[in-house]
């Protein structure tokens, strides 16, 4: 393995005194490497500088508490999903909203249970019964070349869609399932080049289509992708999620022990370059539950956790544990 190496980087994020957030949902890193993290419970952005020093906020009272992902856009603005009121918006990024997509608080008929929502996803996602129109619970967006939008649509749905620059719904594919083109739980995507990585976290794969949604490839060498990134020097990223005993796997069946969430990065041939993460979820560098990442001009590595949804609320781990972490490239 030609590898790849990081080191974290202690205690980066200086949070404000008296400020909290028990998750961190989404990150993105603009053309001046600052660093922008899209929170939950006191739900905001927060921009940081390269170093960790807090700069400014915004975007108190926007969100509810399920805000999803964070893009910086080569047009210069930050987009946001938010799986609680099924939204995608785009926002400047002094955080004047330009741009919203969906029906906020309006899911799309996709026959998906609410009764099994934030308590079984296995079972939640089991229950949807077809490819819904935009959005039942969203997860995801990239951007494409010219501006297109595509978001990775979710939790309580099976798609991926494509959007033109001005919100226009260009295109939209994928149905509940394990076949190629097939989704449970699509939960991250991006875009690099001609080609659309999706997370498909339930069936852990990660799938690669062409712009216009035929399916191209899979990965399997993935635990419960969460998101995916690509770099401009063709390395793939890709934050994995942990198991906790008695979740249920698509591929694998009942899961009998807890497995610790990971990072690993591959080339764009698929060969993995770098993995990492223990047992001792909560150390330095470790990973509990990694679900958003983005890499600087640098090469360094930031990826957010989200603690409380997936573990701290059920006493799992203790409110201490990291929620956002730094890695340097060594």
């Amino acid at each position: 393995m030609n590898e790849v190496r990081f080191e974290v980087v202690p205690a980066w994020e200086q949070l404000p005194a008296a400020w909290k957030h028990l998750d961190v949902s989404g990150v993105a890193v603009d053309p001046a490497d600052r660093v922008y993290l899209l929170t939950r419970t006191e739900t905001r952005v927060i921009i940081y500088d390269r170093d960790g020093s807090f700069l400014r906020s915004w975007g108190e009272g926007v969100f509810t508490e399920r805000t999803h992902c964070l893009r910086f856009g080569p047009d210069g603005c930050l987009y946001t999903v938010d799986d609680g009121d099924h939204t995608v918006r785009k926002f400047s990024p002094d955080g004047t909203l330009l741009l919203t997509l969906g029906s906020p608080g309006v899911p799309s008929d996709t026959g998906y249970d609410e009764q099994f929502w934030g308590k079984d996803t296995y079972r939640g996602t089991a229950s949807i019964r077809k490819g819904g129109a935009p959005f039942n619970k969203p997860t995801g967006v990239a951007l494409g070349p010219g501006g297109e939008l595509f978001v990775s649509d979710g939790y309580a749905n099976a798609r991926v869609h494509r959007f033109a620059p001005d919100g226009t719904l260009i295109q939209t594919w994928g149905e509940p399932g394990t076949r190629p083109g097939q989704f449970n739980l699509p939960h991250g995507v991006f875009v690099a080049g001609s080609e659309v990585f999706v997370a498909d976290r339930e069936n852990e794969r990660i799938q690669i289509f062409t712009l216009d949604g035929e399916f191209v490839r899979e990965w399997t060498d993935v635990q419960r992708p969460t998101d995916v990134f690509v770099d401009g020097h063709g390395l793939v990223y890709v934050s994995e999620l942990g198991w906790r005993s008695g979740d249920r796997s698509f591929r694998r069946g009942p899961q009998g022990a807890f497995v610790p969430g990971r990072m690993s990065i591959f080339d764009v041939a698929g060969t993995l370059l770098a993995r990492w993460g223990g047992p001792d979820v909560c150390a330095p560098g470790n990973l509990c539950a990694p679900h958003a990442l983005a890499v600087d001009s640098h090469g360094d590595l930031y990826v957010a956790e989200v603690i409380a949804s997936f573990a701290g609320r059920r006493g799992l781990v203790p409110p201490t544990c990291h929620t956002f972490q730094k890695f340097a490239r060594i």
